[in-house]
């Protein structure tokens, strides 16, 4: 017998305003993420991390890959609520043990699920960030930087990248199979500097890994004000961002990137992202067109 599911549903993605490199507006979509707190016959069990896409379906996997039911037949339905947060499961028979078997929580490396999400958000209301800004050439100068980087990630793949920058200069690069490693590693080296408990307000924090919530909280934990990333920025990471004043620039390649909050804390220079490439469109008038598939032959008309 199947268990009972809502089949609940929420946007997937969500549109907000951005400064480009050549310091335009543009909107862009960035998906959503939620925290979604899985109980367990009434017991508080895991928060995970989701999309939201199938939250039914990823509740009874999880139980799954836990190990903390053998069959699908064990349970008896699975209700989500997203006013809330929460999904309900409601065992059939109970499970046995279950103090025990969730009692040691471990943190896994995947990039979707952590059970400390809650523990993080409660101190974001006590952050207070150090006045300070980036400007667009140091920021091309991060990214140069992490071009040339020498990495495990250039020679084998399968693993994320996070680095510590005053300025261009990196100061410490790390690699691990998952990002969240990465930058506890660096917060530790952090402590451990000779500086002593190094402060974090003249720094960038750079991560080849999305900003997620949970990453836009551990930056602004060690007392860092600006976040590159050359991936995108989740919808949850986006909000505490902005609460935080914490500056997040994602999509960073080359000369291009987005600014996702905080853009005072970005000195702009649209200039050294280059001329905009002309495209080839309605706007143009016969002539122009005829002229400019003259100077490139693959687009001429057969």
């Amino acid at each position: 017998m199947l268990p009972r599911l809502t089949q609940a549903r929420a946007p997937l993605t969500r549109e907000v305003s951005v400064v480009n490199e050549f310091g335009a507006s543009d909107t862009v979509s960035i998906p959503a993420e939620r925290a979604l707190t899985v109980y367990v016959d009434k017991r508080e069990l895991v928060t995970l991390m989701t999309l939201g896409a199938h939250p039914e379906l990823l509740v009874l996997g999880f139980l799954r890959n836990q190990r903390l039911v053998a069959s699908v037949a064990e349970v008896e339905s699975i209700t989500v609520d997203w006013d809330v947060g929460a999904a309900a499961v409601k065992t059939r028979q109970g499970i046995s043990d279950i103090e025990a078997r969730t009692a040691r929580r471990v943190v896994t490396t995947g990039c979707g699920q952590g059970s400390i999400f809650g523990d993080l958000m409660a101190e974001v209301a006590s952050i207070t960030l150090p006045a300070a800004t980036l400007s667009q050439a140091d920021l091309y100068g991060i990214v140069n930087a992490i071009r040339l980087q020498e990495t495990t990630y250039k020679s084998s793949g399968s693993v994320h990248g996070c680095a510590l920058f005053r300025g261009p200069e990196m100061l410490v690069f790390v690699e691990d199979v998952g990002r969240h490693n990465a930058i506890d590693t660096i917060a530790g080296w952090m402590w451990m500097n000779p500086e002593q408990k190094m402060s974090g307000a003249d720094k960038v924090f750079y991560t080849t890994g999305r900003l997620t919530s949970e990453m836009v909280i551990k930056s602004a934990q060690m007392g860092v004000p600006i976040v590159v990333s050359r991936s995108g920025i989740t919808q949850m990471g986006l909000d505490v961002a902005q609460r935080l004043g914490l500056c997040t620039i994602g999509r960073a390649t080359n000369k291009r990137f987005l600014c996702y909050s905080a853009a005072h804390r970005l000195q702009l220079q649209p200039e050294l992202a280059g001329a905009r490439v002309a495209a080839l469109n309605a706007d143009l008038d016969s002539s122009s067109r005829s002229a400019f598939r003259e100077q490139i032959p693959s687009l001429r008309t057969k």
